[in-house]
């Protein structure tokens, strides 16, 4: 199947400090692709950088390309045209990304000009029905009313309505769910489910939720310190996670069955991209590092079972990661 998006060698760095270190990865059309790690791994520059989101202080090369347009240096005029409306990203506060000062109406039927030129009442039917589709209730009724008359849920599902707007071939979520309450969390990447599956539009999922991953994606790819250590199939990571930091991110996560136990958490920190280790940068937090660890950087090399893996001491056969956080298997939707 030919790629959707295909990124090469992406580096970025802020003043001279490279931040991101050569990522390679690609996004099928249609496909759910999750993004985990701790803060400050690189998720979230990752898109921002291939979308040419950056600010001027970032120095960005490598290659990203979408279908046949290389997006890598390309002119405003022509981003433009692949933002919102090839290409489309939710952020996870909507507080701060919808324009507080204008009716949400407004800035909805402003994004329809935009990426597909509606005006008018044409304009107006189909923010209502995006409105409708993203499960705002009394759309016709709320159509003149501001941001701040909306709750956070309802202001995300504002923002997915606004992505939405262009027909995107690929969404970007970054995030979407960690500024609201449980409840909401859910509604919210239920409504991102159904709307992938009608739309046939692919989705690069962001997120700290490994459960939220477990119930949006297919496919996980696992950052650490701007590279990408471990890359598979959702069941398979989920199952049998073999890089110790992936296993530590489970091991991480508070039970939801039998007795209340301690965590057990990683140990540290993620390191300053100033002051990166100068063998593999989760050798100083890992308990399975050894001498060579701590001196050469391991490649993401493909494995027998179909996954990527960056670890020169890989976790062989590691019993299931936990038992109450599993990906939904084949056939089986939330």
């Amino acid at each position: 199947m030919t790629n959707l998006v295909e990124i090469r060698d992406l580096k970025v760095a802020f003043d001279s400090v490279p931040v991101l270190h050569g990522i390679d990865l690609d996004v099928r059309p249609g496909e759910a692709l999750g993004l985990v790690g701790e803060s400050g791994c690189g998720k979230s520059v990752t898109w921002l950088a291939a979308l040419g989101l950056l600010p001027s202080k970032a120095s960005v090369s490598g290659r990203v390309t979408l279908g046949d347009t290389d997006l890598t240096g390309a002119p405003r005029t022509q981003l433009e045209q692949v933002r919102g409306g090839r290409i489309a990203m939710i952020f996870q506060d909507p507080s701060s990304a919808l324009n507080p000062v204008l009716k949400v109406g407004r800035q909805l039927c402003e994004a329809l000009k935009l990426h597909r030129g509606l005006t008018g009442k044409p304009a107006k039917q189909e923010a209502l029905r995006l409105m409708d589709m993203v499960g705002i209730p009394d759309a016709r009724g709320r159509f003149a009313l501001y941001p701040h008359e909306f709750s956070g849920g309802q202001c995300q599902r504002l923002m997915i309505a606004m992505a939405l707007a262009g027909e995107p071939d690929l969404l970007i979520a970054d995030e979407p769910t960690t500024a609201l309450d449980a409840t909401i969390q859910a509604q919210i990447l239920d409504l991102l489910v159904r709307l992938r599956a009608e739309m046939n539009m692919a989705t690069v999922f962001i997120s700290h939720d490994l459960g939220a991953v477990a119930q949006v994606c297919e496919r996980v790819c696992v950052m650490y310190a701007g590279r990408i250590v471990e890359q598979g199939a959702v069941g398979q990571l989920f199952d049998r996670p073999r890089h110790p930091y992936t296993r530590g991110l489970f091991d991480a996560l508070p039970r939801l069955d039998g007795p209340r136990v301690a965590l057990t958490p990683i140990q540290g920190t993620v390191p300053d991209p100033r002051k990166l280790p100068a063998g593999c940068a989760f050798a100083p937090r890992c308990t399975h590092a050894r001498d060579f660890c701590h001196g050469e950087r391991p490649d993401l090399l493909a494995q027998r079972d179909g996954r990527h893996l960056a670890c020169a001491y890989p976790l062989p056969e590691a019993p299931a990661a936990r038992e109450d956080v599993h990906a939904p298997r084949e056939g089986v939707h939330p």
